[in-house]
């Protein structure tokens, strides 16, 4: 069954143990154990959570009707210790080797591993087509194998099976601007991607200094200080090259008018998870100056597109 967990503002339902442990606000120190065991069987396997706790929870039941009758404990996990290597060695019986299968067969048997795991989900009717598109996922990560490199994009709306891959990284439309409407939408010639951890707003300096001024002409002068720095700042990302901009800090309407007018498309505010998928796959390097924008720090990508 589905379990919902609401802790303050966020609500979770779900029914995979994992999940459910980890949200839970646990203390006492042998359940604190059993999270343990439930979230290291998730790094190192991904499923069986729910039923390592329940095995773990049945062994303590078991011994427990031997503390009472007087037995040392020392005994007790001797004896599991004894039961242990009889099931390591009945599980090196039983198992199936793959080096030898061709790569069909290996493809065949991780796709019924992933429709295994999602037999007890509620998407189970959809576990081949659920089953096919994450082994695809994870076949197309790199070889260190990080599942952080999978995003998961949650849409509203539409049937499950809508749901798709992207050989690539997706993120939503970040907040935009006055101006974002005459961006190029489309880039395929290898353009490059500048990622930004810097504000690209005219920010009233005011909120940050105290100026005294006893005559009002030097008022001009800081307003204009404050727009000849954020021009400065736009021009040399204009001369950098990039044609795609990409900050995790907000890029103001006057920004995304002038890259508009200069063919460049930008977006602030992109959650910071999908910057730095965007970096390790095109191999841009996350800038906090627009100073000294060299190609080396510029990553590439074969395509761009806003859908």
């Amino acid at each position: 069954m589905d379990k919902l967990i609401h802790d303050g503002r966020s609500v979770t339902i779900s029914n995979d143990g994992a999940t459910l442990i980890g949200l839970l606000d646990i203390v006492h120190p042998a359940a604190r154990t059993l999270v343990d065991i439930a979230q290291s069987q998730d790094n190192e396997v991904g499923d069986g959570t729910t039923s390592v706790v329940l095995t773990a929870g049945e062994l303590l039941k078991q011994a427990k009707s031997l503390v009472e009758e007087g037995m040392h404990s020392q005994i007790i996990i001797n004896g599991y210790r004894n039961g242990l290597k009889m099931c390591l060695n009945r599980i090196k019986e039983v198992s199936v080797k793959i080096g030898d299968k061709t790569p069909e067969e290996k493809r065949e048997l991780l796709e019924k591993c992933a429709q295994t795991s999602l037999n007890s989900k509620i998407i189970s009717k959809n576990k081949e087509f659920f089953g096919r598109m994450c082994v695809d996922a994870v076949e197309s990560i790199s070889e260190d194998l990080n599942k952080d490199d999978i995003g998961i994009k949650k849409i509203t709306g539409g049937s499950v099976t809508d749901s798709f891959l992207v050989q690539g990284v997706c993120f939503k439309k970040t907040f935009s601007y006055a101006g974002f409407e005459q961006q190029p939408k489309c880039f395929t010639d290898s353009p490059k991607v500048l990622t930004l951890n810097l504000e690209l707003e005219l920010k009233a300096e005011k909120d940050s200094a105290e100026i005294r001024l006893s005559n009002p002409d030097d008022f001009q002068k800081i307003v204009d200080a404050e727009w000849s720095i954020i021009y400065e700042k736009l021009d040399k990302i204009v001369a950098s090259g990039a044609r795609i901009v990409l900050s995790k800090l907000p890029v103001g309407d006057l920004a995304t008018q002038y890259f508009a007018d200069r063919n460049i498309f930008c977006a602030g505010r992109v959650p910071a998870d999908d910057l730095s998928r965007v970096c390790k796959s095109t191999g841009a390097v996350m800038q906090t100056t627009v100073n000294g924008l060299e190609d080396g720090v510029l990553g590439v990508c074969g395509k761009f597109e806003e859908i």
